[in-house]
């Protein structure tokens, strides 16, 4: 078992794995933003600054993913 869980470990830091996670953090963005909506239409200010601190979680978040495939010397053209 130690050997698949070394393996989950080299996953999560590999390019693959890192792809993954900004794939579902963009994903988690989607439901941050129907709830923003949701905020405004209520008019419920507490709901709205839980959702703006979760939209600055994903935007930080995203950041290191991105800065963790520059590390990972990722060759693709859109990270420059």
């Amino acid at each position: 078992m130690s050997n698949a869980l070394a393996k989950a470990k080299g996953f999560k830091k590999s390019k693959t794995g890192t792809y993954l996670s900004i794939g579902t953090t963009a994903f988690g963005a989607l439901s941050v933003y129907k709830q923003a909506k949701k905020a405004r239409n209520e008019h419920d200010m507490l709901k709205l600054a839980d959702a703006v601190v979760s939209a600055a979680a994903i935007v930080t978040g995203l950041a290191i993913l991105y800065r963790e495939l520059k590390r990972l010397g990722d060759d693709d053209v859109l990270l420059g």
